[in-house]
């Protein structure tokens, strides 16, 4: 099955709680929590302090935590402790995020790794067997509403190809119309913003992304 991960982002903040009990009605329990810092990423989004009060009114909600941050080996353990479930960081990050990546598993949550679009799917592979989770970014991290961009989706071929058994997790402009495409190079998890959020049967956008797993 496909897992289908709305973005925060997306949601009405005035009514998130409303949107969070409506998520979960769609028979959706994962919720992307995008965390930027404007020195990544030219943008500022969620804290801490936000992730910590979903998961107390919500404990039935996984929290996937991306952190759009230059130094998030600083935030892994206060992120995990506020309940995170998983925490992915970005491999342009360092040279070598593997430090980070042993902190994230010292935290005792599941680990991911993300690329931007420019970043090739090759320099993942050191990492890959330290993984649960990969994060293929299909536009620029950093604002929602973007234009995907279908040449990303050979990343995904390429590390199925690679033998990279765990979670595919892909996030930019994802829809109903190239979520097929998606899965059929072996996607396993699909993030959507407005797509879902903004769509006028959300129960329907879920059952058509659990169909195609």
């Amino acid at each position: 099955m496909i897992e289908l991960a709305p973005s925060l982002l997306a949601a009405d903040w005035m009514k998130l709680g409303e949107e969070i009990d409506r998520m979960l009605d769609t028979g959706v329990d994962l919720l992307h929590f995008d965390v930027m810092d404007a020195h990544f990423v030219p943008n500022l989004s969620f804290g801490p302090s936000l992730c910590k009060a979903v998961h107390q009114h919500f404990p039935q909600c996984h929290l996937d935590v991306h952190l759009m941050m230059d130094q998030p080996e600083k935030y892994v353990q206060v992120f995990a402790d506020a309940g995170a479930e998983t925490i992915t960081v970005h491999r342009e990050i360092a040279k070598d995020v593997g430090p980070v990546l042993d902190g994230i598993r010292q935290a005792g949550v599941r680990c991911g790794l993300s690329v931007k679009p420019g970043t090739p799917a090759e320099s993942l592979l050191p990492y890959l067997d330290r993984l649960d989770a990969v994060l293929i970014m299909t536009v620029e991290p950093g604002f929602g509403g973007q234009k995907f961009m279908p040449e990303q989706v050979e990343k995904i071929r390429y590390l199925r190809a690679a033998g990279y058994r765990g979670v595919i997790s892909v996030d930019g402009g994802v829809n109903l119309e190239n979520a097929p495409l998606l899965a059929e190079a072996g996607a396993t998890q699909l993030v959507m913003g407005t797509a879902y959020f903004k769509a006028k049967d959300p129960m329907a956008v879920a059952q058509a992304i659990r169909a195609l797993g």
